[in-house]
């Protein structure tokens, strides 16, 4: 099956119709338009530049800028999870507890994947380990993001039931019990509701893109489920690092709660 190439012009059609979305917001007053015209922006030249760096990347398969592209990949995500949270922890904490998360579980489950289930030669074939990494990277960066928003807006709400909890004789794990569940399931829950709903409400989109660059369907189709695996695996995995590192650190050695770890730009 022949691949079809799409011209600049094809992309421009494309970009027309963000345009029209841009103008309805306008028309709307919903005062959405700059940030439309921004995104799309920002995805255009970004994506270009990434096509650029793969290119040469696949060009050259050098270990050393392989991992520099992936920690690259990694600081950037760990700073969308902390800019995603309306209470984060003050100081390194802030910005290092998802990236450690993030940092465990995606690298080792795609490494997992290289070695084990591909087998790629060499194992870190930027052709695989990339776009596995990306995905895992992008997938865990929404579920830590999610279950740490949770887990401090919920323990900074719930302090006084908390701190009951604490004078009754609790340790820190009971008196945050509910609330690390609470922050686990809202972590997870997107991964999972994609699962159940991929191949019938939706086709994933690495399936879709093989498919469309003319790969056979069933076997786009063992990719796409080894893929979702993979992501529900690695998310679930730096949630639990996440919000168990982050239930940790909100309480002091003495086991008392301690708030004033989290940062003041929530709201009351």
């Amino acid at each position: 099956m022949s691949v079809i190439h799409l011209e600049m012009w094809d992309l421009g059609m494309a970009a027309s119709l963000v345009l029209l979305l841009a103008l309805l917001s306008f028309a709307l007053r919903l005062q959405l338009e700059r940030q439309i015209l921004i995104s799309a922006t920002r995805t255009t030249v970004q994506l270009l530049l990434i096509g650029l760096v793969l290119k040469s990347l696949f060009a050259s398969s050098n270990l050393l800028w392989l991992g520099l592209m992936a920690f690259v990949m990694l600081a950037v995500a760990g700073r969308e999870v902390m800019r995603r949270q309306k209470r984060t922890f003050s100081g390194w904490w802030g910005y290092g507890l998802g990236t450690l998360s993030m940092f465990v579980s995606s690298f080792a489950t795609t490494i997992f994947a290289l070695l084990v289930v591909i087998n790629t030669d060499p194992w870190y074939l930027p052709q695989y380990s990339i776009p596995l990494l990306g995905m895992m990277l992008g997938n865990t960066m929404n579920g830590v993001a999610l279950a740490l928003d949770r887990l401090t807006t919920s323990a900074w709400a719930q302090r006084a039931v908390i701190e009951t909890r604490l004078t009754l004789g609790q340790d820190w794990r009971e008196a945050i019990r509910d609330i690390s569940r609470d922050s686990l399931r809202t972590g997870m829950l997107p991964i999972i509701n994609a699962m159940a709903a991929a191949g019938i409400v939706s086709l994933p989109g690495m399936m879709t893109g093989q498919i469309l660059s003319g790969t056979p369907p069933l076997e786009a189709v063992k990719y796409q489920i080894l893929i979702m695996f993979m992501i529900a695996a690695g998310t679930g995995f730096a949630t639990v690092i996440a919000t168990w590192l982050g239930a940790r650190r909100l309480f002091d050695a003495r086991q008392r709660l301690s708030l004033y770890r989290l940062s003041n730009t929530g709201v009351e």
